[in-house]
């Protein structure tokens, strides 16, 4: 009998489907219950949910002790996309928390663009509206049964006790993508600290979050903490911070500077501890905490005057003639002066055509009086002389890199390493600076400015102040730091070493005693009235408008416990305005108050305007 071929193909056809079918069930299967993990997600959404537990930020103190920066209690309002269930009353919800309909619609739009928000997973809770004051949370929080899938979240935002110190404490923001991406802590919703010291410590304040794992019942209701809050973990506290600053001194300094551009900065000599930091213009740090945070930080940036602007450590200003002081402890240290040597100033350094003017004093001069003087012939000549050295220097280029170690070695050309963002570094040119510049025909007199503080010199405020702790100290400093103690930590080793500069200490007394001539009969006398022995140098930069005013000092002479730079831009003579604010600052610290005369004085600098053009933005 014949086979029926045609059947036989029919039976393996009918079994190759079969065990196709079989296959891709097996596939599915296998890939709903072991490759994905969307079903157990949305299991778990609906069993449990996760409750991020922050902690609280650490607390920052002043010097004494005052509370600068604290937290209060604020509220936010979290989103599950999952659990929309399709009857949310958006308009019920819109007029709750005051928004638009529109509003609403593209904060959810927000929330689902991963561009927008890269850590968006539709089982996890996600920030919907932050900051919500404790009148807001109370409505929200009575009609929250109606709005499924919404959920308050408690947490803690900064305030500021007082409206001073913006510059130096900083604030605290919600993280960027940027942030997110830099760290894996982060979460969006999260805050970061976003300048000053909330940025620089941000690791030590921040603490460690904690997680609640709650478990709901099959209508979402909560029913309690899942295996009795085993599984939870409890947040770990933020660090505490006690600064150097002294809070009075800061708030004086602030209302010196009122209606002028400028900075203070105030360094206690033997820690290197940052008494204030005053940079003006300046504003609230309290403008900068809630739902206005990002409209207040729009309008100060587009400021033209720059209150965001830490001038203290950003702004880059020729010295002037507080410079003479580092030119003084050089020539002296390198065997180009000695404290007898006198050079001539008839009117200035006049030499082959080139003259830098001077004003009336005795010449020829010897060291200390021309410090006391601020004699601009004095330090010409002997950058001069020290240049043309051939018997100790082989060349120009190798003097000039002699004098450039020198500045280096006092804090000078680059950062000081202040435990605050954004620190700029200043201008100490070299040789090949100069090589470059006049292709290499430069001689002495081409850059004889530097001498005096000027031409390519640049300094930030703080290390002129710091130029001021060193010469306190003979010879050495700490780098200036704003935090004097960490709480459970031991202050970083960088804020605790001494550098000593290459200057002699026999160099140092000199330069010491040409300062206190300064006051008690030179450019700074207006400090000589003092009953505290200060030592002062006083600066007046040349500048496009009117010249910027300078003041550079320690007190008291010996046992020195504050080293000071004063610099108000286009303030004229460093009398005029450095000299008498620096005066009060360290009337204030050293003897806790000022006196009513003092008070007096303080209020009328506090009232005094300076007229300032477009250059000056």
């Amino acid at each position: 009998m014949k086979r029926d071929f045609e059947l036989e193909k029919r039976k393996y056809i009918i079994g190759g489907a079969a065990i196709v079918i079989v296959a891709v069930y097996i596939l599915r299967l296998f890939f709903l219950q072991i490759a994905s993990n969307d079903y157990k997600k949305n299991a778990d959404s609906n069993a449990f949910l996760r409750k991020v537990a922050f902690p609280s930020r650490g607390v920052i103190t002043d010097r004494n002790g005052k509370l600068l920066v604290y937290n209060r209690p604020s509220y936010d309002i979290m989103v599950v996309m999952n659990e929309q269930k399709g009857h949310l009353d958006t308009l019920e919800l819109c007029r709750t928390l005051d928004i638009t309909p529109e509003q609403f619609e593209r904060r959810m739009a927000d929330i689902k663009d991963h561009s927008k928000n890269p850590g968006y997973s539709k089982y996890t809770q996600q920030l919907f509206m932050n900051q919500l004051s404790e009148e807001e949370f109370s409505v929200f929080q009575e009609k929250l049964f109606r709005f499924p899938g919404f959920y308050i979240q408690r947490r803690a935002i900064r305030q500021y006790e007082y409206p001073y110190g913006a510059h130096v404490l900083g604030d605290v923001a919600e993280v960027s993508p940027e942030d997110i991406a830099a760290d894996s802590y982060y979460q969006p919703g999260d805050y970061i600290g976003k300048q000053g010291i909330e940025r620089y410590y941000e690791q030590a304040l921040r603490g460690t979050k904690g997680m609640q794992i709650l478990l709901r019942d099959a209508r979402g209701r909560i029913q309690g903490h899942y295996k009795n809050g085993a599984l939870d973990t409890k947040p770990v506290p933020g660090r505490n911070l006690t600064l150097s600053l002294d809070i009075k001194l800061q708030a004086l300094g602030e209302r010196l500077l009122e209606g002028k551009i400028g900075s203070i900065v105030a360094i206690e000599p033997a820690t290197g501890e940052v008494l204030c930091m005053v940079s003006s213009p300046t504003y609230d740090p309290r403008i900068m905490v809630g739902r206005n945070r990002g409209k207040n930080h729009v309008a100060l940036a587009q400021n033209p005057y720059k209150p965001l602007l830490n001038r203290a450590i950003m702004g880059q200003y020729p010295p002037g003639s507080t410079f003479k002081t580092s030119q003084a402890l050089t020539f002296l240290s390198e065997g180009i002066i000695t404290p007898e040597t006198c050079y001539p100033c008839a009117g200035g350094f006049l030499h082959k055509g080139m003259r830098v003017g001077c004003h009336g004093h005795p010449s020829p001069i010897a060291l200390v009086p021309a410090i006391g003087t601020s004699c601009n012939g004095y330090f010409c000549w002997g950058l001069y002389y020290m240049l043309n050295n051939r018997d100790k220097y082989p060349t120009q280029q190798a003097a000039m890199n002699t004098w450039r170690d020198y500045m280096v070695s006092m804090g000078f050309g680059y950062k000081l390493g202040i435990d605050l963002p954004g620190e700029k570094r200043g201008l100490i040119p070299n040789a090949e600076y100069y090589d470059n510049a006049y292709k290499k025909d430069w001689s002495p007199l081409s850059v004889i400015s530097i001498s005096i503080g000027q031409g390519e010199v640049n300094l930030t405020p703080l290390q002129i102040a710091n130029l001021g702790a060193t010469i306190a100290n003979r010879g050495w400093y700490v780098a200036p730091h704003v935090v004097k103690k960490i709480q459970g930590e031991p202050l970083d080793s960088t804020f605790t070493i001494r550098h000593y500069t290459k200057a002699s200490h026999s160099a140092y007394e000199v330069v010491v005693l040409g300062m206190r001539r300064a006051v008690l009969g030179g450019t700074c006398k207006a400090l000589g009235r003092s009953n505290i022995p200060i030592c002062g140098k006083t600066g007046t930069a040349q500048n496009r408008g009117h010249d910027h005013s300078i003041f550079m000092g320690f007190a008291p002479m010996d046992n020195p416990k504050i080293a000071i730079a004063v610099y108000v831009e286009n303030g004229g003579f460093g009398a005029t305005y450095a000299v008498p604010m620096a005066g009060l600052m360290i009337e204030q610290y050293l003897n806790g108050k000022l006196s009513a005369s003092s008070a007096g004085a303080a209020s009328s600098f506090q009232h005094r305007r300076i007229a300032y053009g477009a250059s000056n933005r």
